[in-house]
């Protein structure tokens, strides 16, 4: 599948955060030629899926839709709105750079577990003021286990590309969900050079009502330093590269008076060898487990690597003292334990 210019090598020259596509590697001879080649290429993709993305968008008010018609049958829960008003600073809006403002009383943060297989946690997640996905996780096909509500959507700059592929998901939703998109400055540059920001601006263009916000550079170093605060760990000299996870929870913090977290485990959950096998994502059933991606890129010193498992200790301190709670399994932190001090931004 060819891939839209999100990932190119260009985007991670000189950046303390993770590299446009995680998984490619470009030869430093014809790199001006390729990236040259990439962008034509990417941009014709974007223009081709966002214009498609339109066409669906503009007819999604016919009832007879297909979209409507296959939709699994279940309760439609009472729709509810987060409130305006409450600016956070360092989320701006795509286009007219304006702050978002957001608050939420309870919120749903809703994982890409595969421990929500199975659950029947949909109901008790709609029934939140907020809920919160990450990256291109559905609804459509698993509301029973994870809902169907959407309220805000944290992005990863690598994911665009399967966003926009799922536009039948944007479609469900798009007049009521905010999308924050994080990636490394050279991404997100608004000079024309930052092809993600770019592909933002024409969904932008195409689809006005669509609530797209990116991560400023001034609020990512501040991500940093609050890994490093937490943790003791520099983030760039460790070849670690901070998760969606990590930037949905400080969000979450930020956003919401009480913050519940399906389907996340404890950080010794995957030592343990009697832990249960799951898939990584609960909508790949086929796809690796969910225990080994944490262990191996938790114990990786080549290259770099989320640590999840490291993350995950940091959530269980932020929750001893904050109002944060743990579902699918239901957990909450052990003693605590000395360290840096807890803070959030």
């Amino acid at each position: 599948m060819l891939a839209v210019c999100t990932d190119v090598a260009s985007c991670e020259r000189g950046e303390p955060w993770q590299p446009c596509d995680e998984g490619s590697s470009w030869k430093r001879e014809g790199v001006k030629m390729k990236m040259r080649v990439c962008q034509g290429v990417g941009g014709i993709i974007i223009v081709t899926i966002v214009t498609s993305f339109m066409v669906a968008y503009n007819s999604s008010g016919d009832t007879s839709s297909s979209l409507t018609s296959h939709r699994v049958a279940e309760p439609v829960p009472s729709k509810k709105q987060p409130k305006g008003g409450f600016t956070l600073e360092g989320y701006t809006r795509v286009v007219d750079h304006q702050p978002l403002k957001m608050h939420c009383g309870t919120c749903a943060l809703v994982t890409s577990s595969g421990r929500l297989i199975r659950s029947k946690r949909g109901q008790e997640i709609d029934r939140s003021d907020c809920v919160i996905r990450m990256n291109d996780a559905p609804t459509v096909g698993h509301q029973r286990d994870v809902g169907q509500r959407t309220s805000l959507r944290v992005i990863a700059h690598s994911s665009l590309q399967r966003v926009l592929q799922s536009r039948q998901e944007l479609l469900n939703s798009s007049q009521d969900v905010a999308y924050v998109f994080w990636g490394p400055s050279s991404c997100m540059r608004r000079d024309g050079k930052g092809h993600v920001y770019n592909s933002l601006r024409l969904m932008k263009q195409l689809m006005p009502a669509l609530k797209l916000y990116i991560i400023s550079r001034p609020k990512m170093l501040k991500f940093d330093e609050l890994f490093k605060k937490e943790t003791g760990i520099d983030r760039k000299s460790s070849n670690s590269w901070l998760s969606t996870g990590w930037f949905t929870m400080a969000i979450a913090l930020e956003l919401c008076d009480r913050v519940d977290v399906f389907g996340m485990v404890p950080p010794e959950f995957c030592r343990s060898s009697s832990h249960p096998s799951v898939p990584y994502h609960y909508y790949e059933p086929n796809g690796p487990d969910e225990c080994s991606m944490y262990l191996s890129h938790e114990r990786s010193r080549q290259g770099s690597h989320h640590r999840f498992i490291t993350e995950k200790a940091v959530f269980a301190n932020w929750a001893r003292t904050l109002n944060v709670h743990f579902h699918q399994p239901d957990w909450k932190p052990m003693a605590v334990v000395s360290g840096p001090n807890s803070s959030r931004t």
